[in-house]
């Protein structure tokens, strides 16, 4: 799995913040989640931007248990979420079982769905559906920007940049936008409850840096993808961040409560 700079993370996470979609924690507060404290695992934590944003909101007394692969991003988490007790582990998330979740309240994770294979996500659905413990996927991508304004190159910078979320890693078939779609399956299946909400950034001028940011990586990711797209790309970044990128980009959150 991919690890990212704690500069990206740190660019994006006001955006995070004000997507995530708030009626799913609203349910989330309904559910006896009979656990005091709370523990909570927080996978693929990254700097721990999840944490800061919902531990409050869920209030109590929690004990978070932080999980990622990169010790430098788990550090970081480590000494900046408060106001709850801190365990870290470095590792795989996609390894965990439903043993490993034994006596967790609640399974958490931001931007990760989209990043893991078809087989990764039935295997953690599987082991939070075996643990009882109730699942809050925040961030997924779903494959839809929207510029304002539009132009005819948007659909063909969309169409492979969406097929590079799906491509093949070290033998991995990434999920990209169908990630919430398939998860909401995997739960289902199991007889879990599974509901999902629009969590969209909405990037304007008070967005201006992580706007350009996301924009070019966009771009970088398409071209990746699809080559003859570079000759496009000198220009369709300047008509973009000369008038200052207006941009929706649209993710999903779900939640899934065992039944």
């Amino acid at each position: 799995m991919s690890t990212f700079a704690p500069e990206w993370l740190s660019l994006r996470e006001k955006a995070d913040a004000g997507a995530r979609a708030l009626d799913l924690v609203d349910r989330l507060r309904e559910i006896d989640l009979n656990r005091d404290p709370l523990v909570v695992r927080d996978l693929g934590c990254g700097t721990g931007s999840l944490g800061r944003w919902l531990a409050a909101r869920l209030g109590g007394r929690q004990h978070w248990v932080l999980h990622d692969r990169d010790p430098r991003l788990l550090s970081i988490a480590a000494a900046t979420v408060s106001g709850v007790t801190i365990e870290a582990h470095e590792g795989d998330v996609t390894a965990l079982t439903g043993a490993d979740l034994a006596g967790t309240s609640l399974v958490a994770a931001s931007a990760l769905l989209d990043l893991l294979t078809a087989e990764e996500v039935d295997r953690l659905a599987a082991a939070c559906v075996e643990a009882g413990c109730p699942a809050l996927f925040t961030l997924s991508v779903v494959g839809r920007v929207e510029f304002d304004p539009a132009e005819p190159l948007d659909e063909r910078f969309q169409a492979a940049f969406n097929d590079h979320q799906r491509r093949v890693v070290d033998g991995r078939r990434l999920l990209g936008p169908d990630a919430v779609e398939v998860a909401a399956a995997a739960f289902a299946r199991r007889g879990a409850r599974v509901t999902t909400s629009p969590s969209p950034w909405r990037l304007g001028p008070d967005q201006v840096a992580l706007a350009g940011e996301w924009l070019r990586g966009w771009v970088d990711a398409a071209v990746a993808q699809e080559p003859r797209l570079a000759a496009d790309v000198p220009g369709y970044l300047w008509r973009k961040l000369d008038r200052g990128p207006r941009v929706v980009v649209h993710h999903a959150d779900l939640l899934a409560v065992p039944g």
